[in-house]
């Protein structure tokens, strides 16, 4: 761990010195609303958050990603920002994230926070402004409005689809009560988007980035970094059947990409990479390597690698090996894939299985279907995938990823082994996608049930009272954190070994050398004193001569099973 500063006053903020450690950091996504609640009203808090945070310790993480708390009238779970620069009354205050984060320091956590740069809340002042200064205002300029198309304007300008569903875009009702302009959403309509041609827009978040650097965050994840610019003139387009609603691989096999000519002219335009080299000099201007992690949804890798060029940002998911299927050919493949794409501009690959947007790795892994990302799965979806098998995969795909050099995400609650919650009742859904295609779509509310901390306690530990914003399933009881603490074979305790190991064994700084002769179904690769090996097949292997230091399931003298991870000493 690097040296720790700490600043006194209120109006100074902690510093942590060291060279870059986002290289190899392992980073835990706290989505708010769903980790701990401090008060008992069923919602999660910043101060529940602060009560938590020694078992993060514990865990062995070392930066958190806040899932956005700031003001929002929670039409998507606070990804529709009402204030970028205040905390949300749901969450608490700016002095409850102060203390969190001063706590976290002195923990030696860094402290991420989600910025949303895309598009703001429907109840954001500055949209409001734009409704009521009407066409042709200077207010209007900074978001997307445009006449409609038709004798009376009443068609829309294009023909551009929600992600979550529907058209992308809204008529407004002009002041004098006339049916009026169209503006353009691509997520939900409550979320209009910006238009980042304009300096004023641009001038603003500079000013947002500078308000949370000057409290002292480590960093931004930027949500949607792939959007924001959309190519001039907003042609028309219809995304293939099979594409990813956020963009990226039409497939999930790494290697078989989406043409590059068919990008979505709202996705990965090339004018988006002007902003963030702008907003990497205004980070440079703060001590402590702050970082930009960024959102982007776009195929093939190499493509990913351009948000993470020097003078850009320092992260970019690698979307492309959370979708990549369990099996060896293609993890060796986005594996070799990933490792040449980012050291090829100078930066880190990361690595992910799951986050608050898609299905949990301990159920997708098992998925017969190919229903992975964002439309969720429930009692209806076909293949529902079979617990155990997941479990057993999660595990071992869990033990394979936090052994690969570069920087490893975390989500809450993928240490405990949680599944999906599929069988959440119809009432309870809060998810856009849910209700802007009538149901077609679960969502992913099933991947954001409150975690369960003591088995025995309302709420599975939640909070003080039995009441969760999402329906606790039974099962979380067996899945606790008080349950699975001090238990060798349990999913928690797996997750502490394997980050201990990574440290001890400076594997995030290592790098690949592949292990041939085990079979096709087999990851094997040596990162400098560890070898790993990963069988991701249904038969049992014999495994290398080594000391075992990690297995992710019992193992019977050298036999490795299927669906199994070991690390050996190499």
């Amino acid at each position: 761990m690097e040296a720790l500063s700490f600043g006194i006053p209120c109006s100074k903020v902690f510093v942590m010195t060291g060279s870059e450690w986002w290289r190899t950091a392992v980073i835990y996504q706290i989505y708010p609303r769903s980790f701990a609640d401090s008060n008992g009203d069923g919602m999660g808090d910043l101060a529940g958050i602060e009560s938590r945070l020694p078992a993060l310790r514990d865990l062995g993480i070392d930066a958190i990603w806040l899932s956005p708390f700031y003001t929002s009238p929670q039409r998507d779970a606070g990804y529709d920002v009402a204030d970028y620069c205040d905390v949300d009354p749901l969450f608490g205050t700016l002095d409850d994230f102060a203390s969190l984060q001063a706590t976290a320091h002195n923990l030696g956590i860094r402290v991420i926070v989600d910025l949303v740069p895309n598009h703001s809340s429907s109840d954001h002042p500055w949209f409001q402004a734009a409704l009521a200064a009407g066409p042709g205002s200077a207010e209007r300029g900074h978001y997307i409005f445009r006449d409609g198309k038709g004798v009376n304007g009443q068609l829309p300008p294009n023909n551009w689809e929600s992600v979550f569903g529907g058209l992308a875009w809204t008529r407004v009702m002009e002041a004098d009560g006339t049916p009026g302009q169209w503006y353009l959403h691509l997520f939900d309509s409550s979320q209009p988007d910006f238009d980042w041609q304009s300096p004023w827009v641009r001038e603003q978040f500079r000013d947002v980035l500078r308000f949370w650097l000057d409290r002292g965050a480590d960093g931004f994840r930027v949500d949607v970094a792939h959007g924001m610019i959309k190519a001039a003139g907003l042609p028309d387009y219809t995304p293939p059947a099979d594409g990813g609603s956020m963009g990226g691989a039409t497939v999930l096999e790494p290697g078989v990409v989406a043409d590059p000519a068919a990008t979505a002219p709202y996705w990965a335009q090339p004018g988006v990479h002007e902003i963030y080299r702008d907003w990497r000099l205004v980070l440079d201007e703060y001590p402590g390597d702050r970082i930009l992690a960024a959102e982007a949804w776009v195929d093939p890798l190499s493509h990913v690698a351009e948000w993470v060029r020097p003078d850009e940002m320092h992260q970019a998911f690698n979307f492309a090996y959370l979708e990549t299927l369990w099996g060896g050919p293609a993890l060796r493949r986005v594996i070799d894939d990933s490792l040449a794409a980012f050291s090829a501009v100078g930066a880190p690959s990361t690595w992910v299985l799951s986050n608050h947007d898609v299905v949990r790795h301990a159920s997708r892994l098992a998925l017969t279907g190919d229903n992975l990302q964002g439309h969720g799965i429930g009692p209806k979806t076909v293949g529902l995938p079979d617990a155990v098998v997941g479990l057993r995969r999660a595990r071992a795909a869990s033990a394979l990823m936090l052994a690969l050099p570069g920087s490893s995400y975390l989500y809450q609650g993928e240490e405990l082994g949680l599944p999906e919650v599929v069988d959440l009742p119809d009432s309870a859904r809060e998810d856009p996608t849910w209700f802007r295609t009538n149901g077609e779509r679960y969502g992913r509310d099933g991947c954001r049930v409150p975690l369960p901390w003591v088995g025995s306690a309302p709420s599975y530990g939640f909070g003080p009272t039995a009441a969760s914003w999402l329906p606790q399933p039974a099962i979380w009881g067996e899945l606790a954190r008080d349950v699975q603490e001090g238990v060798p074979t349990s999913t928690l305790e797996l997750y502490k070994l394997a980050l201990r190991l990574r440290r001890e064994h400076g594997l995030g700084l290592g790098s690949v050398s592949w292990l041939n002769g085990l079979g096709d179904a087999v990851v094997a690769f040596t990162n400098g004193s560890v070898t790993v090996v990963a069988n991701t097949g249904a038969a049992s292997i014999t495994l290398p001569a080594g000391e075992v230091l990690l297995a992710s399931e019992p193992l019977t003298g050298r036999t490795l099973p299927g669906d199994t991870t070991a690390w050996l000493r190499a």
